[in-house]
């Protein structure tokens, strides 16, 4: 099972069960007392979970040895606890075959087959782009970045916060975007659907996991300039190269280049929507308001979805506040179905 199966399982009771993941990190600790013990940072594709080592535990000795990136299998009676979440009691571990290792960084079935289902999304996508300057500077992108592109996630903790993750990110703000901008025709969808395409392409620092893991490294780049400057600088550098490249080619079209260069640069610097929020400025165009909200938008109903599966039960449908959303979570309404003629006439006999 993977560590989201298990934690939906756990919400009603014990599940035994085997989970393949990767060390993060392992951190030798000291309780209140002052006794050893270590903390076991563990990861799959999906999520994430703590494992905490007691020093009378048989495999204290060989799980305080561990540096971290290692891969192993944990098989264990996991429950959740009110506190700290997926917890695991009578458990084992032991060391992932090469094969088992390669079959978990492919990361599970469903998983890999949406994530590629929304990589043909982004490039089909991109293709239908009119202005060539955009078209064209989307492809370089992609075809330069895309293998990182494929392994960062949209966020470090709050949502799409997997390997891939902003791929999937990416593709349904696009989805959006093109629903979306049929109802209100002053959209320049060509500049939305390129300034979604950007707006978080400084995350390719900021949050890339490495080529053959689960853990996602701390950069230097991304702290000291955040992934909004980054991606201003990336989309700088491109569009230099590629304005020179095709120099004669672009000269006459309208817009004019440099206003395509500044719009799509606004776009990116705009997105979180407010300064307090991180972003350098405000958005002060609808392409810029459109991309905000459409960003806000996906990323809130991730962490609905993923809230319901991780929070803490308060009561029956009620769960506890999954930050940044401003509040306790409530189960969705069911969808309405249309009852069959053979049910409706069960009642009417009742």
């Amino acid at each position: 099972m993977t560590l989201t199966e298990i934690r939906r399982a756990a919400q009603n009771g014990a599940v035994l069960a085997r989970v393949h993941v990767q060390v993060e990190s392992a951190a030798p600790k000291l309780t209140r007392e002052q006794q050893p013990y270590c903390e076991l940072a563990l990861a799959d594709a999906c999520a994430r979970m703590t494992l905490r080592v007691w020093s009378d535990h048989p495999a204290y000795k060989t799980c305080s040895a561990l540096t971290g990136h290692e891969f192993i299998e944990l098989t264990a009676e996991f429950h959740t606890h009110s506190q700290y979440g997926l917890e695991a009691r009578k458990w084992t571990v032991r060391p992932l075959t090469d094969q088992e290792k390669g079959e978990l960084l492919r990361g599970p079935a469903d998983l890999r087959a949406k994530q590629n289902a929304d990589w043909e999304f982004v490039e089909k996508t991109i293709e239908i782009i009119n202005d060539p300057r955009l078209r064209v500077l989307c492809e370089a992108f992609l075809k330069e970045w895309g293998d990182r592109f494929r392994r960062t996630a949209a966020a470090r903790n709050y949502h799409h916060a997997r390997r891939g993750g902003l791929v999937e990110h990416t593709a349904q703000m696009m989805r959006v975007a093109k629903e979306v901008a049929p109802l209100y025709p002053q959209l320049n969808l060509d500049l939305l659907l390129a300034g979604i395409l950007f707006h978080d392409s400084g995350k390719l620092w900021e949050n890339a996991l490495s080529e053959n893991g689960f853990v996602m490294n701390y950069d230097e780049r991304g702290e000291l300039i955040g992934h909004i400057s980054i991606g201003l600088e990336l989309v700088n550098a491109l569009w230099r190269r590629l304005s020179a490249e095709n120099a004669e080619a672009w000269k006459n079209l309208v817009p004019a280049s440099e206003d395509v260069r500044l719009h799509l640069l606004h776009l990116i610097g705009a997105h979180h929507g407010e300064l307090e929020f991180g972003s350098p400025v405000a958005p002060k165009t609808p392409e810029a308001m459109a991309l905000h909200y459409i960003d806000n938008l996906d990323a809130r109903l991730e962490m609905f979805a993923a809230g319901y599966t991780t929070a803490k039960p308060l009561a029956e449908r009620i769960f506890d506040r999954v930050r940044p959303l401003p509040g306790n979570l409530v189960k969705a309404l069911d969808k309405f179905h249309q009852q069959s003629s053979s049910a409706k006439e069960d009642r009417r006999l009742l």
